[in-house]
């Protein structure tokens, strides 16, 4: 005889096992009983949420040039590399840095979304009074957020600057024969991490969390991604294992996990490809810097990118590999670059002096 109490109860212990294995466990959120504490400044948001920053370079009462700097993947704040440079106090520029939502100590946003993430980065910008238009530059997974200013907020930018930055291998404006062999040139579990991340989301926290790399091969199908020179070090003023546990304090879901949902799932709300000069009277520069030697991002895929934006000013650094930005004098040319590129035309503009960069 059929017992619907017995299923019932069975069900539900079905569902509840299902729902350990595949929902993430709630958020690690800092300054909560129990959780991560708060050791830097942030600000609160339009929605409640909080966002970390950290500010460097010059003070911004004295700076000519601000600019919002936006961190990559499995890694924060803390990661502000380019404030190194010694163009910084030379050419008078402030730099904030912020923990994008759930790394570090920045809340996380369930409903995270590229467009919702740059209205979190512009919010800041105007609660730290950068004025109305400011220099922003996204480095790697922080690309997708730089592509946001370009879509979102042209009428803010004084100058943008693309590093390494993330390509989704669903963008509709690739072609898909390059598309098929620089997938299939990876690590079979990097391809499945990204195709799970576009069509079953949900099941990410799993496939992240099993010993699923086990059961596949980590050899990747061709060795000629391989750079002649290994990615430096990053030049970070702590330990690298420290920044990455920082960046995931509030959980391994909230920070990286969603970081690469929104970067290859099907949130992108605009084609790249197709956005529209955000200084169409040549008021400002967008710089975009790739290695060709890169074995996170395909340099070949990066070309066909820029090809289809000719306005943009595309700088390939040979045998560059991701990490070729950390380098000293690369990050010189890089904020070189943008804010004296920017200067030079707003010298021409209005006749104002600008700061002379010397080698």
């Amino acid at each position: 005889m059929f017992n619907l109490g017995a299923f019932l109860a069975l069900l539900m212990l079905i569902l509840v096992w299902i729902s350990n294995i595949f929902v993430p466990p709630p958020p690690n959120i800092c300054g909560s009983s129990g959780g991560p504490p708060i050791t830097g400044p942030r600000i609160t948001l339009r929605d409640g949420r909080h966002l970390s920053y950290l500010q460097l370079g010059v003070p911004k009462e004295e700076a000519i040039f601000k600019i919002v700097f936006i961190h990559g993947h499995s890694t924060s704040k803390k990661d502000s590399y380019l404030a190194t440079s010694s163009v910084v106090q030379q050419g008078k520029i402030y730099i904030v840095s912020f923990d994008r939502p759930g790394y570090g100590e920045s809340d996380p946003d369930p409903d995270r979304t590229i467009k919702s993430s740059t209205l979190d980065m512009e919010e800041l910008a105007d609660q730290l009074e950068l004025g109305e238009k400011f220099y922003v530059i996204g480095y790697s997974m922080g690309g997708t957020l730089a592509w946001g200013c370009i879509k979102y907020i042209p009428h803010r930018l004084a100058g943008i600057t693309l590093i390494s930055p993330g390509i989704s291998f669903w963008w509709p404006g690739l072609p898909q024969d390059l598309v098929e062999q620089k997938y299939y040139e990876q690590k079979e579990w990097t391809q499945w991490n990204f195709r799970i991340a576009h069509y079953f989301p949900y099941f990410m926290y799993w496939w992240n969390t099993q010993d699923t790399q086990a059961l596949l091969t980590q050899t990747s199908h061709s060795t000629k991604l391989e750079s002649k020179k290994l990615d430096i070090l990053h030049d970070t003023n702590s330990d690298d294992q420290d920044l990455e546990e920082y960046s995931r304090q509030q959980g391994l879901y909230w920070s990286t996990l969603m970081d690469i949902i929104v970067g290859f799932g099907d949130s992108w709300e605009f084609e790249p490809m197709e956005l529209e000069n955000p200084f169409p009277n040549g008021e400002g520069i967008v710089n975009l810097w790739q290695g060709d030697k890169d074995m996170a991002i395909s340099v070949e895929l990066q070309r066909h990118v820029v090809s289809k934006l000719p306005w943009i000013n595309y700088h390939e650094i040979p045998d560059g590999g991701h990490t070729f930005s950390y380098e000293a004098n690369m990050k010189d040319e890089i904020l070189k670059a943008l804010v004296g590129g920017a200067a030079r035309i707003s010298s021409s503009n209005n006749g104002t002096n600008v700061p002379i960069f010397t080698d």
